[in-house]
Formats: structure tokens, C-alpha cells, sequence
């Protein structure tokens, strides 16, 4: 409940922020609406319309109020309801996050646990650089690398789009999403391997595995019953974080691959000074970004007993 409450008030106060920042942006979002050499009465109009004649106060009211309802408004330039529009674009969102973040994970996993075990060894030298490396490439280098191996080279993969009927060409959606994924799964993964490293490292070194080993455990054995549990715990907390990282860099990485999902809509409604759509999908990004960071505390405190203790005999 205490950290439902946070939630709560972290999603009124990201409310609060995407209210100050859409009304510090220069122009009147009225003017969406309007045409060149609009008439005085034209303006009154169309200000009204949007709400942006009232008072700020009453401004913010009726945005948080609509928010509660989770009414996301109506975009100036379609006419078509925000919230309607918003599940069909993570349609595509969606997909793209949990496939490239399920694929960093099987990377990241074994590679940063080999890095970690044979630090000594040359080849887990090269993981450790190689993950530096994939770090420090920016994502949309690796997009255009990959379009430019698989896509133009080996004509393996589509360079972008996606099919006009969605999912209902499956095979066909899934290889249009094929690079995206890969794109955004190798940074992920890259950034993943060294926590993972780091996690195994203070596990290979506490004294509880020592214990086991000497009570006739051998190493492996003593790892995985000993060591991926408490190993795992600190890595759960930037899981979290990794998969929020994942869905916002989703959204980034639409745009190279000119996929339909969030990313596009939000870069469209910026460029057409479309304000609803704008404060729809941050907003909505906004409250998925919690919710991966509520679920992921949640699922550290069910692994570590000693977190739930803490917290029940807290008062």
C-alpha cells in the first residue's frame, strides 16, 4: 500500500511537470487549429475550443480531472479521440519492448555470468569490452549498421514499416519487427552483461558460497543453490529500470524503422503542434515507466524474505 501510495503521487506530480512543461512551450495550442490569416473571432474560437482561454488553475483542474478518468482528450488534427488511438499504436510499441528486452536478458544472462567466472580467461575479457563497446555505440548506429547488413547486403530483413493489416500477418509483422528488436536488445544486453558481471562477481566472492564449497558443494551446484538467488535480488531493481529504459528506447527507435506505434505519434503531434496527442502518449509513457518500477520492487520483495520482514516490522 505504501508503495501504491508513491505511485500515486509520483503520477500526480509527472501530471504536474507534463502541464508546466506543455504550457511553457512558445504559441497558444489554439493556433493548431487555425489556418493563416485567421480572424480575430476565428482565434476566440478555437481558443475556447481547447480550453486555453481559461485561467491556468482551471486549466490544470480540468487536465488532471480528465486524467482520473483517463480521458486523453481529442487530437486537433484528426478529430479522433487520444485514448482510442494510443492501444493501437502500442500494438506495435508494446511487441518491439518485451521482445528486445526478453532477447537482451538471453543475452545478457549467461554472457555476463561467463564474464564474471572467467574473468582470467581471454574470452571473458572480450565480453567485458565487447559490452563497453555496444554501450558507448549510439542505438541508431546500430540500427543503421544492421539495416545496412541484413536489409540492404543480405536482404534478409525489411529496412522499416510494417504490414497494413498489423497483426493479422503475423510472420510478416514479427519480420518487420526483426531489426528494430535486434537493434534495441544489443544496447539493452550490452548494459545488462555488467550489472550481471558485477552481481556474480560479489557472489563468487561472499562467504556463504565459500561455506558451501567446503561442505562438499561443488562449484556449480553451490552457484546455482546458493548464489543465482541472492545474486538475482539487486539485479531485479535494475531489471526494472533497464525495461523501462527498453519501452522508452522502443519509442526512439520507431522512428528509424518507421513503425506505427508510440514513437511515431508522438513525433507527429510535435511537428503538427497537436498538444492532446503530445500529453497522451507522455503521459501514458509516463504511468508504464511506474508501473515496470512498481512491479519490479514488488518482485524483489517476493525473492528477498528479508525485505518483507523489514517492511512488516516497520511502523
Amino acid at each position: 500500500m505504501r508503495r501504491l501510495a508513491i505511485l500515486i503521487l509520483s503520477l500526480l506530480l509527472a501530471s504536474v511537470v507534463l502541464f508546466a512543461l506543455l504550457r511553457l512551450l512558445p504559441g497558444d495550442p489554439a493556433n493548431a487549429l487555425l489556418g493563416v490569416g485567421a480572424t480575430a473571432e476565428q482565434i476566440a474560437a478555437a481558443k475556447a475550443q481547447v480550453g486555453s482561454d481559461l485561467p491556468l488553475a482551471e486549466q490544470f483542474v480540468r487536465f488532471v480531472s480528465s486524467l482520473a478518468r483517463f480521458d486523453l482528450g481529442t487530437s486537433f488534427v484528426s478529430q479522433a479521440p487520444v485514448g482510442a488511438e494510443i492501444p493501437n499504436r502500442l500494438t506495435v510499441t508494446i511487441p518491439v519492448t518485451l521482445l528486445s528486452f526478453a532477447l537482451a536478458i538471453v543475452l545478457a544472462v549467461p554472457l555476463g555470468i561467463v564474464a564474471a567466472v572467467k574473468a582470467d580467461r581471454w574470452y571473458g575479457g572480450v565480453i567485458s569490452v565487447v559490452s563497453q563497446l555496444g554501450i558507448a555505440i549510439p542505438v541508431f548506429w546500430v540500427g543503421i549498421l544492421l539495416v545496412t547488413a541484413f536489409a540492404i547486403n543480405i536482404r534478409l530483413f525489411p529496412s522499416g514499416g510494417f504490414p497494413r493489416h498489423g497483426w493479422a500477418e503475423p510472420l510478416e509483422a514479427l519480420r518487420n519487427l526483426a531489426l528494430p528488436v535486434l537493434t534495441i536488445a544489443v544496447v539493452m544486453a550490452s548494459s545488462l552483461l555488467r550489472y550481471v558481471r558485477s552481481a556474480t562477481q560479489d557472489v563468487l566472492g561472499s562467504d556463504y558460497l565459500r561455506t558451501a564449497r567446503a561442505l562438499g558443494s561443488g562449484f556449480t551446484e553451490a552457484l546455482l543453490r546458493h548464489g543465482v538467488r541472492n545474486g538475482v535480488v539487486p539485479i531485479i531493481s535494475i531489471i526494472g529500470i533497464e525495461l523501462a529504459s527498453t519501452f522508452l528506447g522502443a519509442v526512439v527507435v520507431e522512428r528509424v524503422f518507421a513503425l506505427p506505434g508510440l514513437g511515431s505519434m508522438l513525433l507527429l503531434g510535435i511537428s503538427q503542434r497537436d498538444y492532446p496527442n503530445v500529453q497522451g502518449v507522455l503521459f501514458v509513457s509516463t504511468l508504464l515507466v511506474l508501473l515496470i518500477g512498481f512491479i519490479a520492487d514488488l518482485v524483489q520483495r517476493l525473492v528477498d524474505p528479508r525485505l518483507r520482514d523489514r517492511m512488516v516490522g516497520s511502523p
